[in-house]
């Protein structure tokens, strides 16, 4: 929560003072709040497809390359070589021909499409300032977004830098085209509908990969997603658990005695639900007790920072995972 609250902070400062009372006439653009934000040392153009063509066409296929950000990254080249592994071409780990080609790059739909801001995405309720202290959070009735910006991001999986980066200019305001990568909406209102056509699921957790695998019974893999696990001081738990159940828009109940790094001044408090709840927008429940599979409010950190032992996913992965489990379903941690 503490990086994604100082990234937030840099890219959305004038953003969130102003959008939600602002009327659209006004105009303020994508990247005002942060000019500086999106400016990086250029990457050297790919021998096949771009970055963005690569992170989308992953994120269709179900090969997570978890937050869009148009960067050469671990999670990206974990999917990377996930994807070569199970189409059966060279495992490189790299963003070559053969992988563009894997993915259907030179036939599929574009990989960047518009998307015109509604009023309904600009008046919130939003939640400007988020504690650090999770006692703290409590107090909060809601733990909504922050602004329009980290709305609009996690809708369309991307980082809120990205998308600073590809709408230069372009007026926040109703009625705004602005353009996003081309995956399907994530709808943290919407509760996903069970995929049963996905058949009876396994769901493997490895800490060497720092990934999530769902497969079927005859090991075909339908969905590959980057996580985070543990710590050294609450590692991830080897063994063959089940999920209990899901809930979704979960209340996250601070117990300080499960935290290690909690203060001694620190006592048991409710979080309220929301997508920067601690635990995201759901909870997969899991027979070891404690432990869960869940969602984050900081999407950049997955797969690169640790937990207090349980399993965290993007928001969008984790009501992807969400959909694919039921009571029942076996979950092994390695």
């Amino acid at each position: 929560m503490t990086s994604r609250t100082a990234q937030l902070a840099a890219l959305t400062v004038a953003l969130t003072t102003s959008l939600a009372a602002a009327p659209p006439q006004k105009h303020r653009a994508i990247d005002n709040a942060a000019p500086n934000a999106a400016k990086k040392t250029a990457l050297p153009a790919l021998p096949c497809g771009d970055y963005v063509g690569f992170q989308v066409l992953l994120d269709r296929e179900g090969f997570s390359p978890g937050e869009i950000d148009a960067r050469p990254g671990a999670n990206f080249s974990r999917a990377l070589a996930a994807l070569q592994n199970a189409r059966k071409i060279s495992e490189t780990s790299r963003p070559d021909c053969d992988a563009w080609h894997a993915l259907g790059g030179d036939r599929a739909d574009a990989t960047i499409t518009t998307y015109t801001i509604t009023p309904d995405d600009l008046k919130g309720p939003f939640e400007k300032v988020i504690p650090r202290e999770l006692t703290k959070q409590s107090s909060l009735q809601a733990l909504a977004y922050r602004s329009p910006l980290e709305m609009i991001a996690e809708r369309f999986h991307e980082s809120p830098a990205l998308l600073q980066k590809m709408n230069r200019g372009a007026p926040i305001a109703a009625g705004r085209e602005i353009k996003v990568p081309a995956v399907s909406p994530f709808d943290p209102d919407s509760k996903p509908a069970a995929d049963r056509a996905s058949g009876d699921v396994t769901i493997q957790v490895t800490r060497d990969e720092s990934a999530l695998r769902a497969t079927r019974s005859d090991g075909t893999l339908i969905y590959w997603a980057p996580v985070t696990t543990g710590s050294e001081h609450d590692p991830l738990p080897p063994g063959d658990w089940k999920v209990n159940g899901v809930q979704w828009h979960p209340v996250f109940h601070y117990n300080p005695k499960l935290f290690w790094d909690a203060k001694p001044t620190d006592v048991p408090a409710d979080i309220q639900p929301g997508p920067n709840n601690p635990v995201g927008v759901v909870w997969i429940d899991l027979s070891k007790e404690h432990y869960g599979i869940h969602g984050t409010p900081e999407p950049g950190n997955i797969g690169r920072t640790e937990s207090h032992g349980c399993v965290r996913l993007t928001n969008w992965d984790a009501a992807h995972v969400a959909a694919l489990v039921k009571p029942g379903t076996p979950v092994l941690f390695r």
